[in-house]
């Protein structure tokens, strides 16, 4: 049997020959009798609810609601308008949850565009002071918080300010002075929802002092300002505060405090001042005499210079952006687990989206990502928690908010001394971040809806 073989030359030109037939044929069907169709809008042109219409971005694909207090996210049947011929799923009269982003796509012809739908839902009450102390709300255990600053003042006879979201209103008249040597309850309404708040006023811990450590000569020096928005509402929430500086300590400052809060977010890396011998002897002996230590965002780093971990054992993960960088998860609030941890002291209080799980970062606000951990899985040769608190003799309270058993990252840790009362706590998760950065483009950030937590995760910590 022969085979007769082609010129390649042929073959290609054969081959071409082929697809200008195909293609005229395909360019004459078009002509009048094809059905794909590529000329059909797929914006969606309105989609509102309960009278509230979204921010759309039709570049982005997102449709973003601040919903009024009172709204629920749950069985929601949208108002949503189409450019004519198109269809949408989930369906026009199909109930949805956003407690969730829900992707929607929209269809027409041949042409589909998906759709990010997300909604934020207004707290009741935006601020609340008494006589110009800021309080502490929290909308999980319905109840503010207010230390009150200065020695002046008569707790029966008290001015208290209150901020009320858009649609919002009280059964309680804040105008004249009130009498809060008792707990006061009022009741907040809006979009036919009801809520009782308890409010809770205290005078300042005369007997305790409680200091802001930092690398600025005086508090008013600051200037990063993550930094200073935690050391301005540590003084505005502890009436018997100082500030100390490392050379406070150097220069023999006496460390007569309860606690002692280091928050680093400047800089990745330890100041020299703070690894100066004479300033860690000190600290070492007022841990081990005693001492509580809170050390958060990059003062994490801080453990190995302090003997609480052995050397090498520090944190592992070291990483954040400075600006001008920075970026913004539209998506996704983040948050911790500490699913196994859900009766410690500095937990308590705190709004959790589920048992043993709290966000602290609101998606759509402005972040660095000021991260100072523990990687546990690959890195250190830990392996997880139990290989973690063998190693390095604490006790890890919190990982990533996926990590129901805390063997995956140690966001949050405890370094309790063996030989005193001495106690540290550290910090150093992501979305730690007390100040609400502008984005670099000059477009401000939305705020942080989780701000809250911060506070109440940080005073359970300090009081603790």
């Amino acid at each position: 049997m022969s085979i007769t073989k082609m010129p390649i030359s042929r073959f290609f030109i054969g081959l071409l020959s082929c697809c200008v037939f195909f293609f005229m044929s395909c360019d004459k069907e078009d002509d009048g009798n094809s059905d794909f169709n590529l000329d059909q809008p797929v914006q969606v042109t309105t989609f509102n609810i309960e009278g509230v219409q979204g921010t759309i971005d039709q570049n982005a694909g997102t449709i973003v609601f601040q919903l009024p207090y009172g709204i629920s996210v749950n069985n929601i049947i949208p108002e949503i308008s189409l450019p004519e011929g198109a269809t949408i799923n989930p369906g026009l009269n199909e109930a949805i949850s956003l407690a969730q982003p829900v992707t929607y796509t929209v269809v027409n012809g041949n042409l589909y565009k998906d759709y990010t739908v997300s909604a934020k839902v207004n707290k009741p009450i935006s601020s609340f002071s008494v006589n110009g102390s800021p309080g502490s709300i929290n909308d999980n255990t319905n109840s503010i918080s207010v230390t009150l600053q200065g020695e002046d003042f008569d707790i029966s006879n008290l001015q208290a300010e209150i901020s009320l979201t858009e649609g919002v209103s009280t059964d309680l008249d804040f105008t004249s002075p009130m009498d809060f040597s008792e707990p006061v309850t009022f009741t907040v309404t809006g979009q036919g929802n009801s809520e009782t708040y308890t409010i809770n006023v205290s005078t300042p811990n005369n007997g305790s002092k409680t200091a802001f450590l930092g690398i600025a000569a005086t508090r008013s020096e600051i200037t990063n300002p993550d930094e200073k928005a935690a050391s301005d509402w540590f003084f505005s929430t502890y009436g018997n505060a100082e500030y100390v500086s490392f050379q406070d300590i150097k220069d023999g400052a006496q460390l007569d405090y309860s606690v002692i809060w280091w928050h680093n977010d400047s800089s990745m890396e330890l100041p020299g001042i703070a690894l100066d011998n004479i300033v860690l002897e000190k600290l070492k002996t007022y841990y081990s005499n005693g001492g509580g230590i809170l050390l958060s965002t990059f003062a994490a780093r801080y453990v190995e210079a302090l003997d609480l971990v052995p050397d090498g054992k520090g944190p592992n993960n070291v990483f954040g952006d400075f600006l001008p960088n920075g970026f913004v998860d539209e998506n996704n609030s983040w948050g911790i687990s500490f699913k196994t941890r859900t009766e410690h002291p500095i937990f308590q209080g705190l709004e959790t989206f589920e048992e043993g799980k709290a966000k602290f970062l609101e998606k759509g606000t402005f972040r660095l990502n000021h991260t100072a951990w523990w990687f546990l899985p690959e890195w250190g040769g830990y392996g997880n928690g139990e290989g973690w608190r063998e190693q390095t003799g604490g006790i890890n309270l919190a990982s990533e908010d996926w990590d129901n058993t805390l063997d995956g990252r140690v966001a949050i840790a405890e370094f309790p001394s063996e030989s005193s009362e001495g106690n540290a706590i550290v910090i150093a998760f992501g979305a730690y971040d007390w100040y609400n950065e502008t984005n670099p483009d000059g477009v401000p950030s939305a705020p942080n809806g989780f701000l809250s937590n911060i506070q109440q995760l940080t005073r359970n910590s300090i009081d603790y």
